[in-house]
């Protein structure tokens, strides 16, 4: 049996999550991900099973592999880039791992308001080249947070929001009834509501067709002039281009994120380099603690699945496959 890792996170943070990978007897083959959809072809025929990351297994991909692969872990919550319903039609079960990284990206959330609001990049790099350059910021106590996406990850932001002192409004098609009120979010009608009544947004929601590019020049207008915007979502959901430019005109004061359209990106993406902008390499999630609980997670069901036992957590509806290790 051969099983293909990919995620770079799980592979280089320690764990138990080794020794129960091991314990499956297969044949590891270690990749450094994300793999791009040409790389997944060349690799896919020979695996039994995959532990992923943002790997794009689209339906070429899932037919290159039949009818070998039975089984696809992912490491992670977002199953954008796996083809989910092409893989159910093959009957082959997809895991993933909520509730493994909410406390990790949303403290990385306010990792990248706090440098934003207070200029931390420009100052620090200024210092450390020598210089000595002085710059006034904003607090954040008393702003206004707008959440789009009351998943684990918005409700992690908005109980943080409200300990530094903030103003929670929010939407999404799912609305927590009980803990927004806990939470005192006010919910808008729509996003152009929360976008202009909010000095601060930040998106998690999941990438779907409807929300794919649902920041752009369209509704940037609406935004309050100098607002910040944070995105640890998926990049998808912004336009990198009218970001760059809302930011260059001081339309945007800031945009920090943690996801782009392509990672890593091209020398010249629109967003290196932009004004007001910080941009990490998708590693809101990448900690010691969160590492292991999700790759700890990710194998746990992917052992299950070999087992012909059920996942943790599934996304599709399929049963397992006949006993494999």
């Amino acid at each position: 049996m051969k099983i293909l890792l990919t995620t770079t996170s799980y592979q280089d943070c320690p764990g138990d999550h080794h020794e129960l990978l091991d314990s499956t007897g297969a044949e590891i083959v270690r990749e450094r991900g994300p793999l791009s959809e040409a790389r997944m072809l060349e690799l896919a025929g020979d695996f039994d099973a995959f532990l992923c990351g943002d790997d794009e297994i689209t339906q070429a991909v899932i037919n290159k592999s039949l009818p070998t692969l039975k089984v696809i872990a992912k490491y992670g919550i977002g199953v954008d880039k796996i083809d989910v319903a092409y893989a159910t039609e093959n009957k082959i079960p997809v895991s993933f791992c909520p509730g493994v990284n909410h406390t990790t990206v949303s403290e990385h959330v306010f990792m990248l308001i706090l440098a934003l609001s207070k200029n931390l990049m420009e100052q620090a790099n200024t210092t450390a080249a020598g210089g000595w350059q002085r710059m006034t910021g904003h607090e954040i106590m008393g702003k206004t947070i707008g959440i789009i996406g009351l998943g684990r990850i918005g409700r992690e932001v908005a109980i943080r929001a409200n300990a530094f002192g903030m103003k929670c409004v929010g939407y999404g098609r799912y609305w927590p009834e009980d803990f927004a009120m806990e939470q005192k979010i006010t919910r808008m009608d729509g996003v152009t509501q929360l976008l202009h009544a909010s000095d601060i947004v930040t998106l998690h929601t999941n990438l779907t067709k409807e929300t794919r590019g649902m920041i752009s020049a369209s509704n940037i207008k609406h935004m309050q002039d100098g607002a910040i915007l944070i995105n640890c979502g998926r990049g998808e959901l912004t336009n990198a281009a009218d970001i760059a430019a809302a930011l260059e005109r001081g339309k945007l004061g800031g945009y920090g994120a943690d996801v782009l359209d392509q990672e890593p990106p091209p020398a010249d993406h629109p967003l290196l380099g932009a004004k007001n902008c910080i941009i990490t390499p998708h590693v809101g999630s990448r900690t010691f603690e969160s590492v292991q609980r999700q790759a700890g997670m990710a194998t746990q069901n992917l052992v299950n699945l070999l087992k012909g036992e059920k996942a943790l957590a599934q996304v599709n509806d399929v049963e397992p496959p006949a006993a494999l290790i």
